[in-house]
């Protein structure tokens, strides 16, 4: 079978699955992509495609978000002609409604399509009125107008995939038909528990933390609004001042993946740094690590800490709970939609620092009296989001959509 991918980064969401269809090795898998990192993998062919401009200054500002989906897309249906110029027909496509798809069907019409939409914009209930007022017109406008290239892809496809229920929740139900929830799925193998690990800390040569030592965790790609890190940090100011034991270990890069930037190139990092007091020889910020030392820092773990907006849920709140970590999470849709309080973690509301504080100090205090929501919170990763599950699954899905077309 032909297998094409299309993502602007490489291989983002569907490594695994990848992986899997390239064992059978009457599968070509073909992917095209934005990314011109020189990694790929055994059995895939990768096709970078370049953009052929940036969005003008001078585009309307509602438009802007679609504009630069169209330039995506266009550049790589250049590569998709050319594909389709040299023989190639894929059975089925599959997508990452983020640009590159975004022609998909005017070049291989009668090939079915499977959408991956992580997210639909809403402007009730959701992440952008997340603690706020009623938004303006304007505002509304804005973020409507965010939905133009996802809106042409639920339209488009022949199946739409999402990871969570929750995610599914924000698509116009118009389109439920067609939606799958399915999650890519967490490597329990490798995201386990390990009473043994020590975690070196990067720049302090000489201090290595073990799960004997008082550590508090927090780990998401960016330090943001989005994922509670201003609130996160002002716990920490709290804590450090009762807890001369404790380390802190942030993991992240110091940047905005999602939500609003501070201006004059300001960061929530120096922010929170020169707005509250800190020991920072008990205040470790270890930037972006590889894999494994990301997860020796959830291992290492006494409690973690996970907040996020009413948006898409973090692949590290779920590899979190398979390392079976002590967690305190936000009481927030996407996490309630796998988290019950006092079950598998703690739930704890989002903007409320003096209850952080609160629940951090109980779980440090009493983490014996915490080793059941470690076990519940494994088992529930094994039970409903493990790898090797999922992966199936999806294989399923994939066959399951290119028959249905090549029968119709």
């Amino acid at each position: 079978m032909n297998i094409l991918f299309l993502h602007r980064n490489f291989p983002a969401q569907f490594r695994y699955i990848i992986e899997e269809l390239t064992k059978d090795k009457r599968n070509e898998v073909i992917f095209v992509t934005n990314n011109t990192e020189t990694r790929t993998y055994a059995g895939v062919k990768k096709l970078v495609y370049n953009l052929k401009r940036k969005v003008p200054d001078n585009c309307h500002r509602y438009t802007r978000f679609f504009e630069e989906s169209i330039i995506h897309g266009q550049s790589a249906a250049e590569v998709l002609i050319a594909l389709e110029n040299s023989g190639f027909k894929p059975d089925v496509i599959i997508g990452h409604s983020w640009g590159s798809p975004l022609f998909v069907k005017e070049i291989f019409p009668d090939v079915p399509y499977i959408a991956y939409v992580e997210w639909y914009y809403n402007y009730v209930n959701s992440d952008v009125d997340f603690g706020r007022e009623e938004l303006d017109v304007d505002e509304k406008a804005l973020l409507t107008c965010r939905n133009a290239h996802i809106l042409l892809d639920l339209v488009k496809a022949d199946c739409i995939l999402c990871p969570t229920q929750w995610q599914k929740a924000q698509i116009p139900p118009e389109f439920h038909n067609k939606v799958t929830v399915l999650h890519d799925g967490i490597n329990t193998n490798y995201c386990k528990p390990d009473e043994n690990v020590k975690f070196k800390v990067p720049d302090k040569k000489n201090l290595v933390l073990t799960t004997q030592d008082e550590v508090l965790t927090y780990a998401t790609r960016g330090m943001e609004e989005y994922r509670g890190f201003p609130q996160f940090m002002e716990a920490v100011s709290i804590l450090q001042k009762q807890r001369p034991n404790l380390h802190v270990i942030v993991g992240g890069e110091d940047r905005v993946c999602y939500g609003k930037h501070l201006p004059n190139n300001d960061t929530f990092k120096k922010k929170m740094l020169r707005e509250h007091e800190y020991d920072m020889s008990r205040l470790h910020f270890t930037g972006l690590q590889t894999y494994n030392n990301y997860v020796n820092l959830l291992q290492v773990s006494t409690a973690h800490v996970y907040l996020t907006y009413p948006f898409v849920l973090s692949w590290s709140f779920l590899e979190a709970m398979a390392i079976g970590c002590r967690i305190i999470a936000s009481d927030t849709p996407p996490v309630t939609e796998i988290m019950k309080d006092n079950y598998n973690g703690i739930l704890t509301d989002f903007f409320d620092v003096d209850a952080l504080v609160e629940k951090i100090n109980d779980v440090l205090d009493n983490r014996e009296k915490y080793n059941f929501i470690r076990e519940n919170a494994r088992e529930t990763i094994l039970k409903s989001y493990k790898q090797s599950d999922l992966i199936p699954k999806q294989l399923e899905l994939i066959y399951k959509v290119a028959a249905s077309k090549a029968k119709s």
